[in-house]
């Protein structure tokens, strides 16, 4: 029996259509995504791509219930988390993360690396807080010294890697990644998608990764989802 770490049945996302709003009554809904089924099984690192517009993002953030779907229903570890409200979900946040695209807007520009890292462990009452910092970091590569400083004073390339070091601090068993290579160089990709791919073989994650670059997905992932218009048009492996 295959191990599913997420189920997604027959999702449909919608938003008010503020383009169309009316001067009387209710706005129209926009259909974002439109009957989406797929399984994520354990251990895969798979990747969503399509063009600008696809709802690639969209989809990430629905499956992690950052967006409450229209209809449908999500499953996580074979519980429906579709509807949980915020306080429900907060016990399973730890074991699901994500890494934001642009490290400098999703790290707190007046915070350390250390409060920046540590600041979630202390919210999920870890112990050990500091020894927990210096061993994200160590996983990412970044020195312990690194701690004291901010995340102007690192390179767009270290500043990613701090977010990666902000999501497996929690040691969770899924791991979103939105586009986070597509603002940086060439060499500063080769070391992070690197990065990546160690840290799901050492650490026993499950990658979904989002992106409009074909070569980068093709050299990352092993399985590939690709969205046209809110639908799946393709299921494949990379």
């Amino acid at each position: 029996m295959t191990d599913n770490i997420f189920q997604i049945r027959d999702l449909f996302v919608d938003v008010p259509n503020l383009t169309k709003k009316p001067l009387i009554g209710k706005t129209p809904n926009l259909s974002i995504l439109r009957d989406i089924s797929f399984n994520i099984v354990r251990g895969d690192i798979l990747g969503i791509v399509g063009a600008s517009g696809s709802g690639k993002s969209t989809l990430g953030r629905a499956i992690i219930r950052l967006l409450e779907p229209s209809s449908g229903e999500i499953y996580f570890e074979g519980f429906n988390i579709t509807h949980l409200s915020e306080a429900e979900l907060r016990p399973l946040r730890k074991k699901i993360q994500m890494i934001f695209q642009d490290p400098m807007s999703s790290l707190n520009p007046r915070h350390r690396i250390k409060s920046i890292i540590g600041g979630p462990l202390k919210l999920h009452g870890f112990q050990n807080v500091g020894r927990l910092v210096t061993e994200a970091l160590e996983h990412v590569g970044l020195p312990d010294y690194f701690k004291s400083r901010y995340p102007h004073e690192l390179s767009g390339g270290q500043r990613q890697r701090v977010g990666i070091a902000r999501a497996i601090a929690l040691k969770p068993d899924f791991i979103l990644a939105d586009e986070i290579v597509s603002g940086l160089d060439v060499s500063s990709q080769a070391l992070v998608l690197s990065l990546l791919q160690s840290l799901v073989k050492e650490l026993g994650l499950t990658l979904v990764f989002i992106s409009h670059d074909l070569s980068v997905v093709r050299r990352l992932c092993n399985k590939v989802i690709v969205l046209q218009n809110g639908h799946i048009v393709e299921k494949a492996t990379a």
